[in-house]
C-alpha cells in the first residue's frame, strides 16, 4: 500500500515537473543524462543477470573500480545519476553502462539481476522495492550519516525504515555510522571501512613540472572560495598556482576573477583549454576530468568546499594518494569519515591560512590509513564464503 501510494505521488510529480524537464534538456550539463534519465532515451535496460552495481557520480564510480576489477566470473552492470559518472563508468571494462531512469520508469525497466549494490545515500524507494520484487539481493555499499544529515533523517525516521525493509545487507563505513543506521531500521549492518580508500589512481595524462617549482592546486572551489583563498596565501617566485573550480558552469566568472589576481601580482596566466603547456605562473584548470593528474604533480593541495560553511568539505583522498601536503578548512561535516582515513592533513580556518600557507613546506606529507578490507565486500557480492559459493 505504502508503495503503491508512493509510485503515484512520484507519477504526478513527474507529469507536473515534465514541462521543466524538457527545457532543461537543452542545457549542456543535461544534454545526455536528463534525456534518458526522464524520457528513456538511448537507455534501454540491462541484458538479464550478473552483478547491478548503482552509483551517482564521477567519485562513486572511481571508487567502485577496485570492486568490479575483483569480479570476473559475473557480468557487470553499472548505472549513474550525472553525466560525468556516466563517462567515468563506460572506462570500466566489459561493463553494461546505463543512465537510472526516474522512479516511475522502475517497474518496467529493470531487468533481473542476481544481485543490486547501491553506493553510499542513493536510497531510491522504487529501485530497492523492484529489485526485491524481481528476487535480487540488495546491498547498501560505504553507507554513511553525517552529523548534519542525522538529525534530518531522524525526523523522516519511518520513511528510512520502510526503505531498508528492502535492503538485505548494508556495509558502514564505520561503527558510529552502523549505530545511526540501526538506529534508522537498516538490518544486517556491517562496518566494512570506506571502500574509496581501496582506490587506485590512474593518471589520463602526465603533465610536465618546471624545474625548482613549487606547485599548488586550489581544488574543487566554491562560489566566493576562489577569492578567500587567494587573498589569504602569498605566492613565493617560485611557485606556480593551479585553481579547479568544482563546477563548469562557474569557469567564466572564475577566469575573470584568476586573470585579474594574475596581473596584479604581475605572474603569467593562461586557462588549460587554450595552453595546457604548464608554461604559466597561475593556471585555471577550466576542463573537467583533469584534477586527479594535477595532483600528481602538486606539492600542496588546498582542498576547496571547506572553508564556507554549509558545503560539508570534497573529498581528500585523492591528492592523499599522491602523498602531497594538504591545507583544509573546517568545514567537513560530509567528509569526516574519509579524513579520518589519512594522516597530516592540516586544518585551518580562514583567519589561520596565511600563517598555515607561510609555513606549509614545514608540513608532512599525506598518508593514507586503509580503514577495510576488500574482500568481505566481494564475497558478500558473490554470494561466497572462504572462496565457495554458498
Amino acid at each position: 500500500m505504502i508503495a503503491a501510494l508512493y509510485y503515484v505521488t512520484a507519477v504526478l510529480l513527474y507529469i507536473v515537473a515534465s514541462p521543466f524537464l524538457v527545457y532543461l534538456r537543452f542545457k549542456p550539463k543535461y544534454k545526455d543524462s536528463l534525456p534518458a534519465r526522464f524520457f528513456l532515451s538511448s537507455n534501454t535496460p540491462f541484458p538479464l543477470g550478473g552483478v547491478w552495481f548503482h552509483a551517482c557520480s564521477l567519485g562513486e564510480v572511481r571508487s567502485l573500480k577496485p570492486l568490479i576489477e575483483n569480479i570476473t566470473t559475473e557480468r557487470v552492470h553499472v548505472s549513474v545519476i550525472t553525466q560525468t559518472g556516466f563517462n567515468e563508468a563506460c572506462k570500466i571494462k566489459n561493463a553494461d553502462v546505463r543512465y537510472l531512469p526516474f522512479e516511475v520508469f522502475l517497474p518496467f525497466w529493470i531487468s533481473k539481476a542476481k544481485v543490486l549494490v547501491v553506493m553510499e545515500a542513493e536510497l531510491w524507494p522504487m529501485l530497492f522495492i523492484v529489485a526485491k520484487a524481481k528476487g535480487m539481493k540488495t546491498i547498501l555499499m560505504n553507507a554513511r550519516i553525517s552529523d548534519k544529515s542525522y538529525a534530518s533523517y531522524r525526523r523522516f525516521w519511518f520513511v528510512y525504515r520502510w526503505i531498508f525493509r528492502y535492503v538485505d545487507v548494508v556495509f558502514a563505513q564505520s561503527q558510529s555510522d552502523k549505530e545511526r543506521l540501526v538506529n534508522l531500521g537498516a538490518r544486517d549492518v556491517r562496518v566494512g571501512g570506506n571502500i574509496k580508500t581501496f582506490q587506485q589512481l590512474t593518471l589520463t595524462k602526465q603533465y610536465p613540472k618546471r624545474a625548482d617549482t613549487r606547485v599548488i592546486v586550489v581544488a574543487s572551489t566554491h562560489e566566493k572560495e576562489e577569492e578567500l583563498i587567494l587573498s589569504h596565501i602569498s605566492l613565493h617566485v617560485n611557485d606556480q598556482l593551479i585553481v579547479v573550480p568544482r563546477h563548469p558552469e562557474r569557469f567564466e566568472k572564475v577566469h575573470h576573477y584568476v586573470h585579474s589576481y594574475a596581473m596584479k601580482n604581475q605572474r603569467t596566466y593562461t586557462r588549460m583549454t587554450q595552453d595546457d603547456t604548464m608554461h604559466a605562473d597561475i593556471i585555471l584548470c577550466d576542463t573537467m576530468g583533469e584534477l586527479v593528474n594535477l595532483y600528481a604533480i602538486a606539492d600542496i593541495v588546498i582542498l576547496g568546499g571547506s572553508f564556507i560553511n554549509g558545503i560539508g568539505g570534497h573529498n581528500p583522498l585523492e591528492p592523499a594518494f599522491f602523498g602531497v601536503k594538504i591545507i583544509s578548512g573546517p568545514y567537513i561535516f560530509n567528509q569526516k569519515v574519509l579524513f579520518k582515513c589519512i594522516e597530516n592533513i592540516k586544518i585551518c580556518d580562514e583567519e589561520n591560512l596565511r600563517e598555515v600557507f607561510e609555513k606549509a613546506d614545514s608540513l608532512k606529507n599525506s598518508v593514507i590509513i586503509n580503514s577495510g578490507q576488500i574482500e568481505p565486500l566481494i564475497q558478500e557480492i558473490l554470494g561466497k564464503k572462504n572462496g565457495k559459493s554458498l
